[in-house]
């Protein structure tokens, strides 16, 4: 999402605040949704006003909403500002005969990903309790490079890891991240991988340096049905962004 505590202000040609807004009105119209999920970059400033902004319209939805940190995020402060009404802090739940993990895989000061010793081992004591319940698991980073360069040096770092509890445990279903700001789907060992368009800028897939992409943002709906089964789609949103602007990315 990357909202800004000035309202107005931009990421490379967008205008934050209206795109998610955009998106906000396409979700309003559909029915019987059961759950928000946030997979980070919630703020671009780790502002508490960037977060008092999108607690502001997402709260009218009425809709149960999770989220995880981002590495653009401030833990803190969502953890104070969104943890009232709809929005819950909660990182483990069951919801229509699914059990959902959120995993933190920030590290702070650093735009990679990484699970520490102590988050995997509570990972594996979850996926211990959830069984045999499908699973869907969500972080902020990709689990493994996507294909391009300048993106992949920010990926999980102990995707290794990481794989190898979710191969002992086979009724994980989904795993979704965001960071990539373009959609993705890799299938591995029973797995689902998901990566997610940004309601904001999109970036170019396999491109081996920073390039924007023209799709227009986006968001994911999933349905989830209690024998592990699912089906899923991206939804794009019609936000032009202003390409008239110099973009340097270092």
């Amino acid at each position: 999402m990357h909202i800004f505590a000035n309202q107005t202000q931009r990421l490379l040609g967008m205008e934050t605040q209206r795109s998610l807004w955009e998106a906000i009105e396409r979700i309003r119209i559909k029915s019987e949704l059961d759950l928000l999920l946030l997979t980070g970059n919630i703020s671009g400033d780790g502002s508490y006003a960037s977060y008092e902004t999108v607690n502001n319209l997402i709260t009218p939805l009425k809709i149960p909403t999770y989220w995880l940190v981002g590495d653009c995020d401030r833990d803190r402060i969502m953890e104070d500002c969104l943890n009232t009404g709809m929005f819950s802090q909660r990182k483990v739940f069951e919801r229509g005969g699914w059990h959902f993990i959120l995993l933190n895989s920030c590290v702070v000061g650093s735009s990679y990903g990484f699970l520490s010793a102590q988050t995997l081992d509570w990972l594996e004591q979850h996926l211990i309790q959830a069984t045999p319940k499908p699973t869907l698991i969500a972080l902020h980073h990709p689990p493994f490079p996507i294909g391009s360069d300048w993106l992949d040096t920010s990926c999980l770092q102990n995707s290794e890891e990481f794989l190898a509890v979710l191969d002992r445990h086979h009724h994980v279903k989904l795993v979704l991240f965001g960071h990539i700001h373009q959609e993705y789907h890799r299938h591995r060992q029973g797995v689902d991988y998901l990566g997610t368009p940004s309601t904001c800028v999109q970036f170019q897939p396999q491109s081996s340096t920073f390039k924007l992409d023209h799709r227009f943002p986006g968001f994911r709906l999933l349905q989830l049905y209690p024998d592990g089964t699912w089906k899923t789609q991206v939804e794009r949103i019609p936000v032009f962004r202003d390409s008239n602007i110099a973009i340097a990315h270092r």
